[in-house]
């Protein structure tokens, strides 16, 4: 089912930037209803919809009939946030989101391969660690940037859904005290461009706490930009780092994100534990 959704996902987006007029700074497009192209439950798609129409960085939406199927498109403005995540360290990005329905599809990757806990790094405005809360993981979202805090919280408190917005550095967070079982950590941050620092950091953290390795997933996001990498293209860029630290790679998913809604190819998440 979800190699299916993914497919169609990935073909509405290239419809609808293919075709898109408009001139909102950011925009994406979920399903309005469950369908035999998008089959998941009903009252997830509608906690989808819910946490964009009351996130703050979307001002518009309208109904779309977008590669025959009937879409909500959403229209919003990430500058002020943006601007103000750029002042963080080089191993912070600033903030630009994954689309949530491709949020969605990450953390449902994660609960079919059995983890039981969400540890979002980086966390901008919580989708991903809003997408663990509904679909039944234990979430904690770790983002540096205040501002963007205060937004996870306002929608956190506007959908009645707690995805535990903490505002700490994750390079210093002492992650022992979330008392984790069988977590899968997605690290926000594209290779070489700072997360991997950050990803190195995570790793060092999760091997210092006793019988955690073992039963950890790592999510990475990729890039297939030549522009944003100088090395090795395997594994979206993550390679060297997945060798260094003896990962397996265990699944790959290419979807939506905001930052290549104008390119013809999506950004890989690589999916991986502990060798």
């Amino acid at each position: 089912m979800l190699d299916e959704l993914v497919k169609n996902l990935v073909h509405v987006k290239q419809d609808f930037a293919k075709n898109y007029d408009g001139s909102a700074h950011i925009q994406e497009v979920m399903p309005s209803f469950v369908s035999k192209e998008f089959p998941i439950d009903a009252h997830h798609l509608q906690m989808l919809h819910n946490f964009a129409q009351k996130n703050p960085i979307y001002f518009n939406s309208f109904e779309q009939k977008i590669a025959g199927i009937s879409c909500t498109v959403y229209e919003g403005d990430i500058n002020q946030y943006w601007l103000n995540s750029i002042k963080h360290g080089t191993s912070c990005q600033p903030f630009y989101p994954t689309w949530i329905m491709s949020a969605f599809v990450m953390v449902s990757i994660a609960e079919r391969l059995g983890y039981k806990e969400l540890v979002d790094i980086g966390s901008g405005d919580g989708r991903i660690a809003f997408c663990g809360k509904i679909l039944g993981l234990i979430s904690h979202s770790i983002e540096i940037d205040e501002m963007l805090v205060e937004l996870q919280k306002t929608i956190s408190i506007s959908t009645n859904q707690n995805f535990d917005p903490k505002c700490k550095d994750a390079l210093e967070f002492d992650y022992s005290q979330l008392q984790l079982i069988h977590p899968v950590f997605f690290i926000g941050g594209l290779p070489q461009m700072g997360g991997d620092v950050l990803a190195t950091s995570i790793i060092d953290k999760i091997n210092s706490i006793s019988n955690l390795k073992d039963n950890t997933g790592l999510v990475f996001a990729g890039t297939h930009s030549k522009r944003q990498l100088s090395s090795n293209m395997d594994n979206g860029g993550w390679s060297s780092l997945i060798e260094k630290h003896h990962l397996n790679v265990i699944d790959t998913v290419s979807l939506p994100t905001i930052w290549t809604f104008d390119q013809k190819i999506e950004t890989p998440y690589i999916y991986t534990k502990f060798s």
